[in-house]
């Protein structure tokens, strides 16, 4: 059984949820892709091939690798969780009551599988069967979709991320990406793995209009000794991160909350895009990004329910002060000014540790990853040409479940 704690970014990592479907990525083309927030369609099998790559070195390395697609089947098993997911998936509002109820009648007689993969993948106009296409007004494109697919969901550490005894669902800050929401909530609610297991959740079980307030996980990083590094970027809001930390704080699951400014950047869309932690005292960063001049406040548990915050002089001291740590390493991106942009726009510094000091990224980095084993850091290196068009290294693909704590 898979014990739902994350204390850590560095301790050993146990189980981790992936997922990839090349049905969303058959779906990704020259005009929908950037709308989808892809700079470049893929090609499909050797994406396949190199997320294939990254899933062998996590099992060789003794982690449970769970994937999403399998666990939202069998959460569609459970008759609650499959109406839940059609109702809110298939809305009257997103499609017109007519068109809903028709399409919800064919999908429920689908085996569970395929279901998963439409709700995840995308289902076009045109693989509706005729007798069950019946919209108000005869005015659809059918080379349009349905549902539009969800290649995002190859970044399972954006849509939910679990913060020591809990999970926050995200209310993710991109329309596009919204309904990767829903499906993590079924699966947490309902699926066998979690419904009758102990865990707080922070953010994203209510039914509430959530507005200004997003945050997604690649913003999150689990430091550890109850602290919490977030980053306050291009799709975590100050609202967000205001909402996060005092859940965690009311669960008594953290006690500092360490936020770091980022430039509203696609770039640096994420804070572990410019910096990840590799040991207890080793972080790798991008300069150009996170140096001694990036603004940094800690958040703490004030008095009538508000939050205290500090302004630091530093994201090093802030850091080491949430650690208790003496001193602090970090390895700066590999190679020149432009090297090191090269390397960080190809996801160099966003790496998955899987234990102290040792890593999992993407083999294309060679400067960085040259850095790495310098200092004493393993790299276990897979091809990542096509995975990284959607700007996203090995740790936005994962989502830990079960990690030791520092």
């Amino acid at each position: 059984m898979v014990k739902h704690y994350v204390g850590s970014e560095v301790g050993q990592l146990r189980s981790v949820l992936l997922h990839y479907d090349s049905l969303a990525f058959e779906r990704l083309t020259p005009s929908n892709c950037h709308e989808l927030l892809f700079d470049d369609v893929l090609s499909v099998n050797k994406a396949a091939e190199e997320h294939n790559q990254f899933a062998t070195i996590l099992e060789e390395q003794g982690v449970n690798v769970l994937y999403l697609n399998k666990l939202l089947g069998e959460t569609l098993d459970i008759p609650e969780a499959k109406a839940w997911l059609l109702d809110t998936q298939l809305s009257d509002y997103r499609l017109g009551k007519s068109l809903a109820h028709s399409v919800k009648t064919w999908l429920g007689e689908l085996p569970h599988e395929q279901i998963a993969r439409y709700l995840t993948g995308g289902l076009a106009y045109s693989e509706i069967p005729e007798p069950f296409f019946k919209p108000l007004f005869d005015s659809y494109d059918w080379e349009h979709f349905v549902l539009k697919p969800l290649p995002n969901h190859l970044f399972t550490r954006d849509t939910s991320c679990w913060i020591y005894n809990g999970v926050s669902i995200n209310p993710m800050a991109k329309a596009v990406r919204r309904r990767e929401s829903n499906n993590l909530k079924a699966i947490y609610r309902w699926h066998p793995l979690f419904v009758k297991q102990d865990f707080n959740y922070y953010l994203g079980n209510e039914s509430v209009n959530y507005d200004n307030t997003t945050i997604e996980g690649g913003d999150v990083l689990i430091i550890g000794r109850g602290a919490v590094l977030i980053g306050l970027s291009e799709r975590t809001s100050p609202e967000g991160i205001e909402a996060l930390a005092q859940s965690l704080f009311n669960t008594g699951q953290a006690k500092k909350v360490v936020v770091i400014e980022l430039p509203k950047d696609r770039a640096c869309m994420h804070l572990d895009t410019v910096l990840t932690q590799l040991d207890i005292n080793v972080f790798s960063a991008y300069p150009a990004v996170i140096n001694d001049s990036t603004r940094c406040w800690t958040l703490t548990p004030g008095v009538n329910n508000r939050l205290g915050i500090k302004q630091e002089l530093g994201y090093r001291q802030a850091i080491m002060s949430a650690l208790q740590l003496s001193d602090l390493k970090v390895i700066t991106t590999g190679g020149d000014i432009y090297g090191q942009e090269r390397e960080q726009w190809n996801d160099a510094n966003n790496v998955l540790t899987i234990r102290p000091g040792v890593v999992i990224g993407y083999e294309c980095n060679t400067l960085t990853n040259d850095k790495y084993l310098e200092a004493g850091i393993e790299v276990l290196s897979f091809e990542g040409d096509q995975l990284g068009r959607g700007r996203g290294g090995a740790r936005c693909m994962s989502c830990p479940i079960e990690r030791d704590g520092i």
